[in-house]
């Protein structure tokens, strides 16, 4: 059968409840992100990306990307970025809309997730507020999401993600977090991550991605540290019996052999992508792989004649200065400028999404392996016949290894290092 006869079968089927309700008459592929990693699994040795979509031309120019790539393809933002404080117009709760209408427009058919990164909870004061937040985010059309207590301590992170467990749906993609992403500091252990993995089993809670500090940081890549390839395959490999994937973070600014190590030589298949698609979007000068390059007074670079027009980058660059606002400070220009760069002529704003387009494809075929992963995804829904794919894995670990008591007493028998204490951004 054709990909086209398999996708409207997809259709019918393939779409969460939460998207079926809130887009009856939608011709977008909205999945979970259960699907999305199955089909790179399917394919083998591949990851895609998870575009972060901190303006709406940077989402455009992505989906253009994977239609182009017929490559599976993840939309995120994080709480930091469109949570209920944030700095980007794109939110938790008009995301899935945003993607829904551009599907709808540009005719895409590749199956594409709807992610809430970076759920974070900083301390245990924050679950009150998650519990009811949470919900909201499905209700609005997110269909994956990553809980992110690392900030926290091995045992205060495992019983919060626990905790707010409940609240997500069992079909809903799910990733888990350990090990606070600090570049070259406090890098996650093998026996950390068992300890999250192992405890979230003993309850039923089955990840489909695990996240490590595995060496880079968020943002401009300020150092050559990177991503450490041989741990990452270390952990991943620590963790086979428990069928979970890897989400590379801080993908920024590593260069591309290092990302085809980690599709290639690691269990990732999810990477996110978000200040290299911003930089880009604006029509700075970035290096091969999306590292915003400053000239000698440490000021960004803009190329004339791509992206935003030069009386807009010069308006914001005014208004940075004005705010004592520089170099990776700069996402904070998102939510203040974005109805300006709405407001420019169509060319402009086609050559902004354009400019994200040509490096998405760039990533998804030629780094990241992703070329041809939609047909996995529409397959892998096809086969389970439905929007829920279940867990990739059953319950390993007993129960009652796992109580609150036993997951206090393990976390004090870990040897880990988290590095110093300090904000460190999402």
């Amino acid at each position: 059968m054709s990909y086209i006869t398999d996708f409207e079968k997809a259709l019918e089927i393939g779409r969460p409840p939460n998207i079926s309700s809130l887009f009856p008459n939608s011709r977008a592929l909205l999945v979970s992100g259960k699907v999305i990693d199955r089909a790179m699994l399917a394919k083998g040795k591949a990851m895609t990306m998870a575009a972060n979509g901190r303006n709406f031309l940077v989402i455009r120019g992505a989906l253009q990307a994977a239609q182009r790539a017929r490559a599976a393809l993840i939309i995120e933002i994080a709480r930091s970025e469109g949570g209920a404080t944030s700095y980007c117009a794109t939110n938790y709760w008009n995301m899935a809309r945003k993607v829904d209408a551009l599907c709808n427009e540009l005719g895409i058919t590749v199956p594409v997730a709807i992610h809430a990164d970076h759920y974070g909870i900083k301390s245990t004061d924050d679950l009150p507020f998650a519990r009811r937040e949470i919900p909201s985010l499905f209700d609005a059309g997110i269909t994956s999401i990553a809980v992110d207590a690392s900030h926290m301590p091995d045992d205060d992170n495992l019983l919060a993600s626990i905790d707010l467990n409940r609240f997500i749906p069992s079909w809903a993609g799910y990733e888990t977090e350990v090990g606070e992403i600090k570049g070259k500091l406090g890098l996650s252990t093998k026996d950390e991550a068992l300890f999250i993995i192992q405890g979230l089993n003993g309850h039923d809670i089955f990840p489909d991605w695990i996240a490590l500090n595995n060496g880079t940081t968020h943002g401009i890549e300020a150092s050559s540290q990177g991503i450490q390839v041989d741990l990452t395959a270390e952990i991943h490999g620590a963790l086979t019996d428990y069928g979970v994937s890897g989400a590379q973070h801080g993908t920024s600014g590593n260069n591309s052999d290092r990302l085809r190590a980690i599709a290639s030589g690691t269990r990732t298949t999810k990477a996110n992508v978000a200040t290299a698609l911003q930089m880009i979007s604006w029509g700075l000068e970035v290096n091969d792989f999306g590292n915003a390059i400053l000239d000698d007074d440490g000021e960004f670079i803009k190329v004339p004649g791509q992206g935003m027009s030069e009386e807009l980058w010069s308006e914001m660059k005014a208004y940075a200065v004005e705010q004592g606002l520089s170099g990776g400070a700069y996402k904070n220009l998102n939510i203040v400028f974005e109805n300006k760069i709405m407001g420019q002529p169509k060319d402009i704003r086609d050559r902004m999404a354009g400019r994200v387009e040509n490096f998405v494809y760039t990533l998804l075929v030629e780094v990241f392996n992703a070329a041809d992963t939609a047909r996995f995804a529409v397959n892998a829904i096809l086969e389970a016949g439905s929007y829920d794919l279940g867990p990739k894995t059953g319950r390993v670990e007993s129960p009652e290894d796992w109580t609150e008591e036993k997951i206090r007493s393990r976390a004090q028998e870990l040897d880990t290092d988290k590095g110093p204490a300090g904000d460190f951004d999402d």
